[in-house]
């Protein structure tokens, strides 16, 4: 794939240790990466916890949050950056889906459709997730995407799913 521009979308999640924080500093050294710049970074949302077998009430909450960034990075290099931004903030993989300081996905990417053994564009489950369709749409009002078509309508049905973060004092 060749080094043009493209606009991609990054979901971010977080339910160890200070999740706020974590998230903004993983945003801010996102946007630091060699030919990328954050353009937009949406609100914290907080959600439950989804493992492979559904829904953990008893498993601790997540923040999750969306960033619209352009970027010259072909995905896979993209995908290599976000694994060593979430290695440096102590992720640790002992199980698929498991808690985590720090969760860092390629969504989409614009112009671009790909199936590898470690990366899939557009985000198979992202369209299922009402943790990535509400912040997205917070970053891309305007999102279209395939086979849905316009994201909104979407964020509409799924907000209820979630709750806007706000820090407390």
């Amino acid at each position: 794939m060749d080094a043009q521009r493209r606009n991609a979308i990054i979901a971010f999640g977080s339910n160890l240790g200070d999740r706020a924080q974590t998230i903004r500093d993983a945003a801010r050294e996102l946007g630091d990466l060699g030919g990328t710049v954050l353009l937009s970074m949406s609100p914290l949302y907080q959600s439950a916890a989804v493992k492979a077998e559904g829904v953990d009430l008893d498993a601790p909450e997540y923040l999750n949050a969306v960033a619209l960034i352009n970027t010259d990075l072909p995905p896979q290099d993209l995908l290599t950056e976000l694994a060593g931004i979430e290695q440096d903030h102590g992720r640790e993989r002992h199980e698929r889906w498991g808690d985590r300081t720090l969760d860092l996905d390629i969504v989409w990417v614009d112009g671009v459709e790909m199936a590898t053994e470690h990366l899939t564009i557009p985000h198979p489950r992202a369209l299922e997730r009402s943790f990535v369709v509400v912040p997205w749409c917070d970053v891309q009002p305007d999102a279209t995407v395939e086979p849905v078509g316009a994201l909104a309508p979407l964020a509409d049905q799924l907000r209820h799913e979630l709750q806007r973060w706000e820090a407390t004092a």
